[in-house]
This record gives C-alpha cells, sequence and structure tokens, in this order.
C-alpha cells in the first residue's frame, strides 16, 4: 500500500557491544540490501532515562555511528540520521497525543519494568516524557510512512500500539469533505480496464470479505503512476469502506538473532559492566573471557561440569561449529577440558570477528568530519520524508490554514 521501508534506531547511552551487534546491527547491515532503510540515534528517547546528565549523549552518538559504519551499515544504501535534527518527529508525537488515550499508555507491558529496573539504577522516570515515549516511538515510525519495524518477541507490543495509533488517526481524520467524490473521480484517472477492476475487487472485498482482493486492490492502485499520493490514499481507504489512509500501519518484521549474554551470564550490558565492546582491544577481549565465571561445580581441574550452567557456553553456541561445541560439550562433562582451553576458541573467533571492525572504526573515528557529513546528508533526506507525511497530516487535521 506504501512503498516498503524499513525504519529502526537505537537510544545513544553508552557504547556499543557484541549485544547490539548480534542483537541488531548484522541484521541491519542485511535489511539494506533488501529494503530502503532508515537507522537513527534516538536522542530524544535516551533524554527519557538520561535527563540528569545528558552529557553522556552527544558524545555517544557520534560514537554509534561510527560503530555503525563499522559494522557495514553503507550510507550509500540506508539513510542515517539524528531523533532531534528532524523537528517533525516532535510535532507528530504532540498532535498524536490530542487523541490518543492514556489508558493505552499505561497498558504498555513493559512500563512498570522500567519504571523498576531506572529506579534501581537511581533514576527517576515517574515523568510525562517516559510515560509518552511509546507515543513518540509510534510517532517516529509513522512519519516515514514505514511499512515494517525489525523487532524482537518482546517489543511486538509496541508495534501494534503503533498500528492502533495509526487506525484511530485515519478513523479520526481521513474522512475529508466530498472524500467519496474525490474517490470515484480517482478511480476514473486509472483508466477503463483499470478502473473496472478496481471496482470488481472492491465489491468482492466489501460483501465477501475477500482479503486476496483487497490485497490485489492495493497493488493494482500502487501500480498506477499518474495518481497522485492523495488519490492513492483515497483509493487505498475506498476499497475497504473508509477513508484516507494517511499513515501506514507498519508490520513487526520479527527477527531471529542469538541471545548473547554477558561475561556474568546476565543481559549484556555497559551499566552492567559485563559486555564486550565492539573496539575492545584484543588483549582486553582475553582478560574478559579467561576471567569469565563459568559452572560452579568445577571447582578443581578434575571436577566435570555442566555447560548448560557456564556463560562461556552461550558464546560458543553464537561462536563456534558444531564440532567445537561437541568438543566441549564432552569435554565439560568428563573433565577432559579445563575452562581456560574451553574458552580459548571463543577468544580467538570474537577477536577475528572485531579486528575489521577496529579497522574500519578507526578510519572514521580519524575523519570525524567525514562522519559529520554523512549525517548532516541522512538527516536531510529524512526531513524531506518527514515534510511530506506532516504536510498531508496538517490537512487532514485542518491545520494548513491556505
Amino acid at each position: 500500500m506504501f512503498q516498503d521501508r524499513v525504519l529502526s534506531g537505537m537510544r545513544p547511552t553508552g557504547q556499543m557491544h557484541l549485544g547490539h551487534y548480534h542483537g541488531a546491527l548484522k541484521n541491519w547491515v542485511k535489511l539494506q540490501n533488501e529494503f530502503p532503510c532508515l537507522f537513527f540515534a534516538a536522542d530524544w528517547h535516551a533524554l527519557t532515562t538520561h535527563y540528569g546528565d545528558p552529557s553522556v549523549i552527544e558524545q555517544t552518538v557520534w560514537d554509534m555511528f561510527i560503530d555503525w559504519l563499522a559494522v557495514g551499515i553503507d550510507p550509500t544504501k540506508a539513510t542515517l540520521f539524528i531523533q532531534s535534527r528532524v523537528p517533525q518527529h516532535a510535532e507528530l508525537t504532540l498532535l498524536l497525543s490530542f487523541f490518543t488515550p492514556l489508558a493505552w499508555l499505561e497498558r504498555v507491558p513493559t512500563y512498570k519494568d522500567l519504571v523498576e529496573k531506572h529506579a534501581e539504577q537511581g533514576r527517576d522516570v515517574l515523568t510525562y516524557g517516559f510515560l509518552g515515549y511509546p507515543l513518540m516511538q509510534a510517532a517516529d515510525i509513522l512519519i516515514y510512512r514505514a511499512t515494517a519495524v525489525p523487532v524482537g518477541e518482546d517489543q511486538v507490543s509496541h508495534i501494534e500500539f503503533t498500528r492502533e495509533v495509526a487506525r484511530r488517526f485515519n478513523h479520526l481524520f481521513g474522512r475529508e469533505k466530498g472524500f467519496e467524490e474525490k474517490a470515484e473521480s480517482a478511480v476514473k484517472k486509472m483508466g477503463p480496464k483499470k478502473a473496472k477492476l478496481y471496482r470488481t475487487l472492491r465489491t468482492r472485498f466489501q460483501e465477501n470479505g475477500d482479503a486476496a482482493a483487497l490485497e490485489e486492490g492495493r497493488t493494482l492502485v500502487n501500480d498506477v503512476q499518474n495518481l497522485s499520493l492523495g488519490d492513492k490514499e483515497r483509493l487505498y481507504g475506498f476499497i475497504e469502506g473508509g477513508g484516507r489512509v494517511i499513515l501506514s500501519e507498519p508490520e513487526a518484521k520479527l527477527t531471529e538473532t542469538p541471545k548473547l549474554v554477558g561475561l556474568d551470564g546476565q543481559k549484556m550490558s555497559k551499566s552492567y559492566g559485563n559486555a564486550i565492546l565492539l573496539r575492545e582491544a584484543p588483549e582486553s577481549v582475553t582478560k574478559k573471557i579467561r576471567t569469565m565465571q563459568t559452572d560452579p561445580a568445577r571447582v578443581r581441574r578434575s571436577d566435570p561440569g555442566n555447560p548448560e550452567k557456564c556463560p562461556v557456553w552461550n558464546l560458543h553456541q553464537v561462536y563456534s561449529d558444531s564440532k567445537t561445541k561437541d568438543w566441549v560439550l564432552n569435554g565439560c562433562r568428563t573433565a577432559g577440558i579445563g575452562c581456560l582451553e574451553c574458552k580459548q576458541p571463543v577468544i580467538d573467533s570474537i577477536n577475528a570477528e572485531l579486528k575489521p571492525i577496529r579497522e574500519r572504526a578507526a578510519q572514521y573515528e580519524d575523519d570525524p568530519t567525514t562522519v559529520r557529513n554523512i549525517i548532516q546528508d541522512g538527516c536531510e533526506k529524512a526531513s524531506d520524508i518527514a515534510n511530506d507525511t506532516m504536510r498531508d497530516v496538517r490537512d487532514a487535521m485542518g491545520l494548513n490554514y491556505e
């Protein structure tokens, strides 16, 4: 219905580590070769939790972009930008807040858990901004009319929230004056053959609920070259029996990502002190892994262990081939190998993976102007797309005053 477009972002609140790489960045590199992509630094989102010390955000933003570029995000394929450099995000957030029920925000599954988590770290997030972050997240997505957002299972509820907001907006503001007359006029612009097919598909969907007819009708409209965006929005809505479809309803693009735990077996996080950073020096990687905790049952070298109770085994699942994993399973359970022997293949694999990332990052560190130019260009591209959406949003809400 809308052009395929993928959007995702990260909060600049700390250095990038292997958890970010395997959990998101490797997938972004893949997606940029399949779809138009926009990736952004969510600095306003960072302020919802780090308003007490925002100094970390500015430096982290640039370090984060260097890491993105170093892992293979290509600015000729993906648009990279900073959220606050596209102020239309804030305008759309405000406009959406006028009709978004408070109860929708209060029922977000992760809200209470996050409030408690940040309280444990000494942060008070019982604020208007933190309660409203899912709505700003929705605005981030909707302002680019993104059709897909790569997320894990725990973020699916946020995408459904975004879809509900888009649906409510289209319902409230898609019924422009003279909508049916304008829609009929748009049908005629399709030409006799395509107009007849459109009407047939519309009847099939509205009378029989034929989902295939709806999808075929959307594709038909999308492929007609002489229709304006406004006419296409009317026809998307007309076939469903509603008004103009101004904001897209994005899909959650579920991605299978390895669950990479930190050095202590918890979720990898710099704030927990259990992370391996993307620019970590080889000797530091070696030291961190060699001193990792292992199965408590292995007090002595001769004691057998259970890999399932050892966080090093999680790293083997990500980095080792089946032959090495079999060697670990057998060697650990029979005490045939020691913990340091077990850790060495992981050390070698991680350092091999990080070597080209460190080298590319060093090039960008030595040339910060190039990084800033890439982001400035991305901010301008993102702003152009956002302007198109906001023009339609203001027009639908009667705010253009022309």
